[in-house]
C-alpha cells in the first residue's frame, strides 16, 4: 500500500468517526432548552411506551414546564419491556438526573433501580399507573387518573344499557393488561361493578398489553374458537380499537358492545357513529401540569400529596359532542 492509498485511507477513516461522532451528539444528548438557565436540573422521563399519545400529551406538559424554568429534560422509551425500562433508568442516573419521571411497565419489577435512585438523592414522580405496594414508599408524588372508578362508571353504563334494552343475559369478554397497575383497576373496577348481576357472564379474558397490535389477533383467534359473547370491556381505547377491528373483520360488529377506557380522539370518533358504546376520559393534559407542579414543589423543597387522583368522566353517544372529538380532552 503505498503513502497516498494509506493517506487516503486514514482520512476516510477520521472522516466516519467524525460522522459517528455528530450523530451520537446529536441523536443521544439531553434535550437542552435554549432557555437552560446556570446549574440547571436534569428532568428524566420513561413512561412505559410512546406507542400512545396519552404518554406523549402528559410529557409534553412537563416538557413545556421544564423549558419555562431553563432546565433541561431526557426521555426515553421502553416500548413496554421492563429490561429495557430499567436499564434506561441507570443509564438516565449515571448522566446524573435529579429527577425521575416515571410509568412503570411491571410494577414490581423497579425495586433495585428505583432504591438506587433514592440514594443518589433523585426525586421520583410515578404518573398514570402506580408502583407495586411494596414500592409505593419510593415514590415521592403519585399522579394517576382515578383508574377504579374509570372501570366502575363504564360498568355501570353497561348494566344501564342491558337493563333498558331488556337483555337477560350478557356474555362478556375482558380485554387485559395484568402487568400495569392501571390496567388492573381499571378491569377491576368493572367487574366488582357488574360481577353477581343476574345474567352477567365472564366468558373470556384475553391478556393484549394494552396495544392495537396485539388486541386485533387475539380478538380475532378468539372469535375463530365459536364461543357465544356479545359485549366487550377494554383496559385502554387502543385494544378497544383493536377489538373493533377483529370484530368489524368477521361481521360482529354491529351486533356487539363495546366499552374503553381513554376517550382518545379516534375512540370518540367511534362513539359518535356507534361503533363504540361508551369510554371513561382521562385528562393527560392535566395529568401533566400535575405532574409539572408537583415535580418544581418537591425541587423548591415543599410538601406535596404523597397520592394526586385526577378524575374520570364517562363518554357516551349522549355526550359525546360536548367534547372535542378530535383532541384530547
Amino acid at each position: 500500500m503505498n503513502f497516498r492509498r494509506l493517506f487516503q485511507l486514514c482520512h476516510f477513516i477520521l472522516g466516519l468517526l467524525l460522522a459517528v461522532l455528530v450523530f451520537c451528539c446529536f441523536f443521544f444528548r439531553p434535550d437542552i432548552s435554549e432557555n437552560q438557565k446556570e446549574n440547571s436540573v436534569l428532568i428524566g422521563a420513561s413512561y412505559m411506551t410512546m406507542n400512545n399519545e396519552l404518554f406523549a400529551i402528559i410529557n409534553e406538559q412537563i416538557a413545556h414546564r421544564v423549558d419555562a424554568e431553563g432546565d433541561r429534560m431526557v426521555l426515553r422509551d421502553p416500548a413496554l419491556n421492563v429490561e429495557r425500562q430499567i436499564e434506561q433508568i441507570d443509564d438516565m442516573l449515571d448522566m446524573g438526573i435529579d429527577v425521575l419521571v416515571l410509568t412503570p411497565v411491571e410494577s414490581g419489577r423497579l425495586t433495585r433501580v428505583l432504591q438506587r435512585a433514592r440514594e443518589q438523592g433523585v426525586l421520583i414522580v410515578v404518573v398514570d399507573s402506580n408502583l407495586s405496594e411494596s414500592d409505593s414508599g419510593l415514590a415521592d408524588c403519585t399522579i394517576v387518573s382515578d383508574n377504579y372508578r374509570a372501570g366502575r362508571l363504564v360498568g355501570e353504563y353497561f348494566l344501564s344499557r342491558k337493563e333498558e334494552a331488556g337483555q337477560e343475559e350478557a356474555r362478556l369478554v375482558i380485554l387485559t393488561h395484568e402487568e400495569a397497575a392501571s390496567g388492573v383497576e381499571r378491569v377491576q373496577g368493572f367487574l366488582d361493578t357488574v360481577s353477581g348481576q343476574e345474567g352477567v357472564t365472564v366468558v373470556q379474558k384475553i391478556p393484549c398489553e394494552g396495544k392495537l397490535e396485539l388486541a386485533m389477533p387475539r380478538m380475532e383467534k378468539f372469535i375463530e374458537k365459536g364461543i357465544p359473547f356479545d359485549s366487550v370491556f377494554c383496559l385502554n381505547d387502543p385494544a378497544c380499537i383493536g377489538a373493533a377491528a377483529a370484530l368489524d373483520a368477521n361481521g360482529l360488529l354491529e351486533q356487539t358492545s363495546l366499552y374503553g377506557v381513554d376517550a382518545s380522539p379516534d375512540a370518540k370518533a367511534m362513539i359518535r357513529d356507534g361503533s363504540i358504546q361508551a369510554s371513561a376520559a382521562q385528562f393527560p393534559t392535566r395529568v401533566g401540569e400535575e405532574a409539572a407542579d408537583a415535580i418544581y414543589h418537591l425541587l423548591n423543597g415543599e410538601k406535596v400529596d404523597p397520592l394526586i387522583l385526577v378524575p374520570v368522566e364517562l363518554v357516551t353517544k349522549e355526550n359525546v359532542e360536548s367534547y372535542s372529538v378530535d383532541r384530547w380532552q
